[in-house]
This record gives C-alpha cells, structure tokens and sequence, in this order.
C-alpha cells in the first residue's frame, strides 16, 4: 500500500470504527471490522472516494456480523448489554462525528430491537448523517426502500427517547451523590434519588456475579446497591464518563471489576446499567493504560 492510500485510511479511522461500534455495540468487533476493511483496501484498486468505499465496506461487515451475533445473544446468560467505551477527556472516535445521545447504552440496546437493515439505516442517517441516496447505495437498495427503513426504525426508537436528560454538569453532580450515597450504605439518600419505577441491569455473561434478569422499583434497587457495603472495605468507585453518560468505575482490590451507567431523568436515577463480564471490560481497560 502506498504512503498516500495508507494515509487515506487513517484519515477515516476514527469515522469508520464509529460506524462498526454503533452497528455491532462490541468495541473489539468493531476493531476487527475495520482491521478487515483496511485489509481489502490494501488489496482494492479503487478510484471512488475512499469515505465512500470504507463506509459501504465496514456497514456491510457489520450486517454480516449481526447475523451470526442475533443467535449468539439468544444462548447469552443473563441479560446482554453492549461493551462500554469511554467518551470522555481527548477527541474520541465515537463523539468525532457523533451525537453524544446516540452512543448511550440504552439506545444501544433499543437498535438491539430494530432488524439489521433497520439498524444500519438509523444509524448512517442520524449518526453521520448519509443521505437517503447514499444510503441506499449502501445497502444496495432502492432509496424508497431506504427511507421506509429509516422511518420505520425512527418510530421504533422515538417511543424511548422522551425523558429529560440533565446537562452533563448537573449529571456529574448526580453521579456524585449517587455514588457516595451507595458506599456509605444511606438508605434515605439512595430512596430519595432513586425514581419509583427505576429499573437495574446487569450483564455478567456468566463470568461474573450479576442478577440474571431486571431488578425493578425503588425498594428493589435500594437492596440490590446495599449489597455493595459488604465490600466496602475493598471497593473504590471512581466517576467515569461512558457512551457519553455519566458512569461509575468499580474496582474490586484495585482490579477493574465493572462499569456502571447511570441514567437520570431530571434528578432522578431511572436506569442503571451495569457490566461485568469481564470480556466487555477489555476495551475500557486498555483506554485507561
């Protein structure tokens, strides 16, 4: 490969793991993915716009991939989250091109819902902002195949997004309260926090300690977080920002044990999600080296 096609590449990188981690919510397979397209673009000979030929060649990568991952997710133990990134400090791949709202995990796991093609109609329109025609071009349909694809997974989408989400200051500023309330173990903080319908998941793929389904309702949720105060002494929560939300870091004897986002709905905690696989922490282990 030449100097000036290898440069090319680079110059799209960042754009292109975007692409592959919102379509596939595993950071090491979208890694994958675009280590296989820098591969057949060292092989190709092409002279279309390079944007355009990586874009075609990582989305249609990842649609085969989503494939074969429906039926791994199926036999997943427990409930499957995406793996988390960290967003925050210098320029990041995701937030580059990206609305901050569309990297959460809970959007995240909403596209879980949405077929493939769906999938990467959503999210080529409003995450880097393809046009219809481009898009079709893509996926090799007809544009008013494509527009039906996008308006369908829109709809789908919309139901979830009508809560209001603090600022990112007011939310560091939830995160830590939330946090100091959960290692002192202050039940009264916690309910106070805590929303009457908030939902917990946990994702430990069955490699890790975690409920195998929801915990839902204040009271539920408040047992479920005192759990943590057994390990008081060998636990410390460090405040992260993850897929763009605010998210808590647990070390268990120094060792990154899971990461936890919290999602808020004015000033009360609504959701929060939490991995523990160990396999999913690889990603954001490798970040903080």
């Amino acid at each position: 490969m030449t100097p000036e096609r290898l440069a090319r590449f680079e110059a799209n990188r960042r754009r292109l793991f975007g692409v592959a981690y919102r379509l596939l919510g595993e950071a090491s397979a979208a890694e994958d993915v675009v280590q296989d397209a820098y591969l057949r673009w060292a092989r190709c000979d092409t002279a279309v716009s390079p944007e355009a030929w990586l874009t075609k060649v990582v989305t249609n990568l990842c649609l085969d991939r989503l494939t074969s991952a429906r039926a791994r997710r199926e036999r997943y133990v427990g409930t499957w989250l995406p793996e988390p990134i960290l967003t925050g400090g210098a320029p990041d791949p995701l937030e580059v091109v990206a609305q901050r709202e569309l990297l959460s995990l809970g959007v995240l796991v909403l596209l879980e819902r949405l077929t493939p093609p769906e999938r990467a109609v959503f999210v080529l329109r409003e995450a880097f902002g393809h046009s219809h025609r481009e898009i079709a071009d893509i996926l090799e349909v007809t544009e008013p195949h494509a527009r039906q694809l996008y308006h369908r997974a829109q709809r789908h989408v919309a139901e979830e997004r009508t809560r209001f989400t603090p600022s990112p200051e007011q939310s560091a500023r939830l995160l830590e309260r939330f946090m100091a309330a959960t290692l002192a173990g202050d039940v009264a903080a916690l309910e106070r926090m805590l929303a009457d319908d908030v939902v917990a998941w946990a994702d430990g793929g069955g490699k890790a300690p975690a409920t195998r389904g929801p915990v839902a309702g204040r009271e539920q949720v408040v047992r479920h977080l005192l759990a943590l105060t057994r390990y008081a002494q060998r636990i410390r929560l460090e405040p992260e920002t993850v897929n763009g939300q605010p998210a808590l870091a647990f070390y268990l004897d120094d060792r990154l044990s899971g990461i936890t986002v919290v999602e808020f709905d004015h000033d009360r905690v609504v959701t929060i999600r939490a991995v523990a696989n160990p396999d999913k922490l690889a990603y954001v282990a490798k970040q903080k080296i």
